[in-house]
């Protein structure tokens, strides 16, 4: 099947080159595409150095806008699968091919690396840890799946949904609101252990305070989606 790789980069030039030539490294037939989300540092060029294709998005529009642009252009380029990965290095692209194996010959949907179905090495915040549960109790009692991270930025999923994700998919809060759509419409979703490693370079924005915010938005929208029913 057709793959391709979307990874979303916003002032990520120490990591991006390295995360890259980390997924050709896997030596198995797929595609790179970076979406540059309007870094003010040297993103671009560094992506520029791989093979990847790369998108240079004139103004930051956050990682919803970022992946969006990923999903339309695998859309319009004829993929059969989509893989989304972050450009800081911490999602290991080892666990690519068992996602892809899920999604080939097990015939899913949509593959999730989870953080937490089985216990690793992964340090949470406990203020994101307590939402991360918190939404994926809210998620649980609104469909009655269970999503472990629903949080996780590293996705698997197939055409159809490619095909859903590039008509729609929101700028704010988009893996747990993304999650709840693909269940409420019968999508065949599941989650794969993943080890998730450092950051390489640089330092995450995201704040107690922020994620605390985060997570209240993120509820509320979880309940106006399902009283909307999709």
């Amino acid at each position: 099947m057709k793959t391709i790789v979307i990874i979303p980069a916003y002032n990520e030039e120490k990591n991006i080159r390295k995360v890259v030539e980390s997924v050709y490294d896997l030596k198995i037939d797929l595609d790179v595409l970076v979406v540059n989300d309007g870094s003010v540092d040297n993103t671009s060029n560094e992506a520029n150095k791989t093979k990847a294709t790369v998108i240079d998005l004139p103004n930051n529009l956050g990682i919803g806008g970022a992946v969006q642009t990923g999903y339309i252009y695998a859309l319009k380029n004829n993929y059969d699968i989509a893989i989304q990965l972050d450009g800081d290095g911490q999602h290991n692209p080892k666990d690519i091919i068992r996602m892809l194996e899920k999604i080939e010959n097990e015939r899913y949907d949509m593959v999730i690396g989870s953080r937490f179905i089985e216990k690793t090495n992964y340090k949470q915040t406990i203020f994101r840890m307590a939402g991360i549960r918190i939404v994926s109790f809210i998620i649980k009692l609104l469909t009655g799946k269970k999503i472990y991270d629903t949080t996780s930025g590293y996705r698997a999923i197939n055409k159809d949904i490619i095909r859903e994700f590039s008509m729609n998919y929101p700028y704010d809060y988009p893996e747990p609101e993304t999650n709840m759509r693909m269940i409420i419409k019968d999508k065949k979703i599941t989650e794969i252990p993943v080890e998730m490693r450092k950051r390489m370079a640089g330092k995450s924005f995201v704040t107690p305070i922020k994620s605390i915010k985060y997570m209240i938005k993120v509820a509320l929208s979880l309940f106006v989606l399902r009283l909307k029913k999709i």
